[in-house]
């Protein structure tokens, strides 16, 4: 399993990962209705932009198995994404352990991220702290449920 720096032509992957994840380990915990509004269309040219930019890939067997990014100024992370058949081999835990050595890197005290409800759990194994629900706005100007957390470095 080696992480690298993400590029344009990872772009559809990504966005395959994040649909896969997003129906698959958010059912029960969102609305049917609020996953397919969060999941529907394609990848924007923002998004292929942002992927370019900011995103970090796992590879395994091969292939894209996993995502994530940080934003150096403010800690924030994001995109945490796995391929539904890789959970649970550790991809996740890899990508947050890279990421805090960005964030360490980076001069960062603290690293943020709003968890959706289903993910808390995973993120308190990781040594993040936060348990109120709060309202995440999607930048497709949906409202979901989210767990804000932070864990200091």
């Amino acid at each position: 399993m080696k992480i690298r720096k993400a590029q344009r032509s990872d772009a559809q992957r990504a966005f395959e990962l994040r649909t896969l994840a997003i129906r698959s380990e958010c059912k029960g915990h969102y609305s049917d209705e609020a996953l397919t509004m969060w999941t529907d269309g394609k990848a924007s040219e923002q998004f292929m932009d942002t992927v370019e930019q900011k995103f970090h890939v796992v590879m395994l067997e091969g292939e894209v198995a996993g995502t994530g990014m940080i934003n150096t100024e403010n800690g924030m992370v994001d995109a945490i994404f796995v391929d539904t058949q890789f959970m649970g081999k550790g991809v996740a835990r890899k990508m947050m352990t890279h990421l805090e050595q960005i964030a360490r890197a980076a001069g960062l005290s603290q690293m943020k991220l709003d968890s959706t409800l289903n993910a808390a759990a995973f993120y308190r194994r990781c040594g993040f702290v936060g348990d109120k629900v709060s309202t995440y706005h999607s930048p497709r100007g949906l409202q979901l449920d989210c767990i804000p957390m932070a864990k200091s470095l």
